[in-house]
């Protein structure tokens, strides 16, 4: 059993800060523990635009705070994003994120990201793996 709290791992390598200087993200459960998937949480910051294409991720999203305006790329369509409302990205969707207020939110990625990723130019965390274990 693993109990660990954000608050834990604030200032370690597991909260990461984007070289894009719009969001940063604690990231509680990683590929290292070999459950299947990763748990974050992520701050994007009033004011900022992040586009994103999750082209190797599966991205399930709820928002606990704040407001950001949602657009599917592929659709053509703008979703409001506020407290209670979930997103899933199950179609390696383009989308965008505007944010109104500070948007603070519990992501799940499957597969379970390293800790080590950040979007690159097309909006992509790349696709990395921890070691096989001996």
């Amino acid at each position: 059993m693993i109990v660990r709290s954000f608050k834990d791992i604030e200032g370690t390598d597991r909260h990461v800060k984007a070289a894009s200087g719009t969001w940063e993200s604690k990231r509680i459960v990683l590929a290292k523990e070999r459950v299947g998937f990763s748990l974050h949480e992520t701050i994007l910051y009033a004011g900022t635009e992040t586009s994103m294409w999750y082209a190797n991720h599966v991205e399930a999203v709820v928002c606990v705070e704040g407001e950001a305006e949602l657009t599917d790329h592929e659709a053509g369509r703008t979703y409001t994003i506020t407290p209670g409302t979930m997103y899933l990205l199950d179609g390696h969707e383009r989308h965008t994120l505007r944010v109104k207020e500070d948007f603070r939110c519990i992501c799940v990625f499957n597969p379970p990201v390293t800790g080590r990723e950040d979007h690159d130019e097309n909006g992509v965390y790349p696709l990395l793996t921890e070691p096989e274990e001996v």
